[in-house]
């Protein structure tokens, strides 16, 4: 393997990112190697090390990235001039757009396991978590609690993770369902 190739095909940190993403959720955190990502790339394993220290440091990039994202996603929700409950719904429906359209994204942000990532994934969701929250308290007020919030946090995320279970499903297969749950879960909010 070279460790450089052509100029129309260098090795960009967007290509071991997006190689690593599907890689760390086929076969697990643990189960990835440096040298897997390479041999897939078609590119040596000290490439990567040009974009990245380590293998940790290329999952924290990966998550980071995908984090941000969501978050901006939401926050152009959050800054669309509409009424309350059309920015409420879009929010709403952008979560789960979002989790849907990219599963992958959502697997390694939100449902790969690994007890040596727990401890350093947690400033990502949070922040996240803290920005759904503060734009449903600012939209709903004191009708929602952090107990509310926390259920309809929950909710969006079951159903996304049942739709990620099911590759064969775009969002435009369950946007109805998707639509319909959305209004479920707002009848209590406005």
């Amino acid at each position: 393997m070279a460790a450089r190739k052509a100029v129309d095909q260098e090795l960009t940190r967007e290509k071991i990112l997006e190689t690593a993403r599907d890689l760390f959720v086929s076969k697990g955190y643990q189960h990835v190697t440096m040298r897997h990502i390479a041999q897939l790339l078609g590119y040596s394993h000290g490439s990567l090390y040009y974009h990245f220290k380590n293998k940790a440091e290329l999952f924290y990039s990966l998550v980071e990235k995908d984090f941000g994202i969501l978050n901006e996603t939401l926050d152009t929700f959050i800054k669309e001039d509409t009424d309350v409950e059309t920015k409420l719904k879009r929010i709403l429906l952008g979560y789960i757009e979002f989790g849907i359209k990219h599963p992958n994204h959502y697997r390694i942000m939100f449902l790969l396991q690994d007890d040596d990532l727990q401890t350093e994934l947690q400033q990502e969701p949070n922040v996240t978590y803290e920005k759904f929250a503060s734009a449903l308290h600012t939209l709903c007020g004191s009708k929602v609690t952090p107990m509310i919030i926390w259920s309809l946090f929950l909710s969006l995320h079951g159903f996304v993770v049942h739709y990620c279970g099911q590759p064969e499903q775009t969002y435009d297969d369950v946007k109805g369902m998707a639509a319909s749950h959305v209004r479920f879960l707002m009848k209590g909010l406005l």
